[in-house]
């Protein structure tokens, strides 16, 4: 993307989350630590490149990805965000819930397959390939027998927290490493929603 168009995708997503998040451009500087001008001059489109320190306190304050704020359209992905949630319109996608005892041997199959076979769940938001792992045992501290984590099963490079398969332990790991030993770890997909103590029977 061209310097000119991330600037000014960062300038209209700097005036659309002051507006929708109840901010001034002054609460932005001053809990920002940015001066007036700064914000000003990227507002009023006198800059083409705005320092990347800037962007990230930017970003920071607001407490959105400081890779998308320069390249994602904040306003459209919020209103489709909202849009698949349950008051909107959108259907949910039906997933299939699989004990934490038998995915390892689901992984092969079909979500079509699963979804036959399984009982369902249902996710609100705009993603395939997912399924719901049923918990049979603690992992760490972060999650307990019974929980329910949708998971986008395959590898990504994102930032996102990964469900993983420790072939040495046979139990699940949770990681938010891109990079792990093929030999020992094997990546499952990316958790996108956490359901506490929902034991399926």
């Amino acid at each position: 993307m061209h310097k000119k168009d991330r600037t000014e995708k960062l300038k209209n997503n700097i005036k659309y989350l002051i507006k929708s998040r109840g901010e001034t451009r002054l609460s932005l500087c001053n809990s920002s630590g940015l001066t007036r001008t700064t914000i000003y001059n990227i507002l009023e489109g006198r800059v083409i490149h705005v320092q990347q320190s800037t962007i990230r306190k930017i970003s920071d304050f607001f407490g959105v990805s400081y890779k998308e704020i320069e390249t994602v359209n904040f306003e459209e992905k919020e209103i489709i965000e909202s849009s698949a949630s349950p008051d909107g319109n959108m259907n949910p996608a039906a997933v299939p819930i699989i004990r934490e005892s038998l995915l390892i041997q689901s992984l092969d199959k079909r979500i079509g397959e699963l979804a036959i076979t399984h009982p369902l769940t249902y996710y609100f938001g705009t993603a395939c390939n997912l399924i719901a792992v049923s918990l049979d045992n603690a992992i760490s501290e972060m999650n307990e027998a019974g929980d329910l984590l949708i998971v986008r099963r395959g590898l990504s490079n994102g930032s996102s927290d990964k469900l993983g398969y420790n072939k040495v332990t046979n139990r699940l790991i949770i990681t938010a490493e891109n990079h792990f030993d093929s030999d020992t770890t094997y990546i499952i997909g990316d958790i996108l929603e956490e359901r506490f103590n929902e034991k399926q029977e």
